[in-house]
């Protein structure tokens, strides 16, 4: 986990090189009109070792993808995550009477027996999220998770439910990020629309879906003809490191540092820049 500290005269110092663990969460992908739930933003979760003090290292929170306003619109993939070497990918689209879009995780098919978007678009092991489910006639398939596939429409009537996303304690407390978004259903039409999956996907709906949710990386939920898409949630970085260390978030960047025990947890919610510790 954390590299090893040291003792020196002057009690427990930060050494020259430690290690920082690391939540990189990316938007979320946008719902799909008359379609398919927003795949989950890709989550990655590991420990970066050999990091140095006063050296700049990047950051930056991707989007969540817009949603589909109407017939002629198009919905749009999540945007990546990065902190320094790690990146993540954004969120596929859900697709709207055609395949979900590739992503971290993967967009539900839309209305019309179409395949979901496939995961882990960055190809990383392991993977940072799942693929999308497909849809069976005019019900739509659930965006992918981190944790788990989106689910496949259930029969002609019942779309599929977001994927979950995956539970991190790297706060000091569990929490559930990437979680996919439901597949649309037109419920004056007898359809029931799937709902978000654990870790911020955004519900479907006939006419009013709902959005990933904001800082989770949430796919936004799929619509029926009555109304726009919802838009998926915004990513997040979240660092934790030895408590000793002071780390200086960069101008371009939104954060802030609380304390868990023998560490200090600082979540960055917008922007991009620059963080360093000292």
């Amino acid at each position: 986990m954390i590299g090893a500290i040291t003792a020196g005269l002057f009690g427990t110092i930060v050494p020259a090189n430690f290690d920082v663990d690391y939540l990189v969460v990316a938007g979320g992908g946008g719902g799909g009109f008359n379609g398919g739930g927003g795949g989950a933003g890709g989550c990655r979760t590991s420990t970066l070792t050999g990091l140095s003090r006063s050296t700049n290292y990047a950051v930056s929170i991707g989007a969540g993808g817009a949603g589909n306003a109407g017939p002629g619109g198009v919905s749009v993939n999540g945007v990546t995550s990065s902190f320094s070497t790690i990146s993540s990918s954004g969120g596929g689209y859900g697709g709207r009477g055609a395949a979900g879009a590739s992503g971290g995780s993967g967009g539900g098919g839309g209305r019309g027996t179409q395949s979901g978007g496939a995961g882990n678009a960055g190809s990383y092991s392991p993977a940072e999220g799942s693929a999308g489910g497909a849809s069976v006639g005019g019900a739509a398939g659930g965006g992918g998770g981190a944790g788990a596939v989106g689910g496949t429409a259930a029969s002609t009537i019942l779309a599929g439910n977001g994927g979950a996303g995956v539970s991190s304690s790297i706060t000091g407390s569990a929490v559930f990020y990437a979680g996919g978004g439901g597949g649309g259903g037109e419920t004056t039409e007898g359809e029931t629309p799937g709902t978000g999956g654990n870790g911020g996907g955004g519900d479907g709906g006939g006419s009013s879906p709902t959005a990933g949710a904001t800082n989770k990386g949430g796919g936004g939920g799929g619509t029926g003809i009555s109304a726009a898409s919802a838009a998926g949630g915004s990513g997040v970085v979240i660092l934790r490191y030895l408590n000793s260390a002071t780390i200086t978030i960069g101008a371009g960047l939104t954060g802030s540092t609380a304390t868990d025990g023998s560490y200090k947890v600082t979540t960055i919610t917008a922007g991009t820049g620059n963080v360093s510790w000292a």
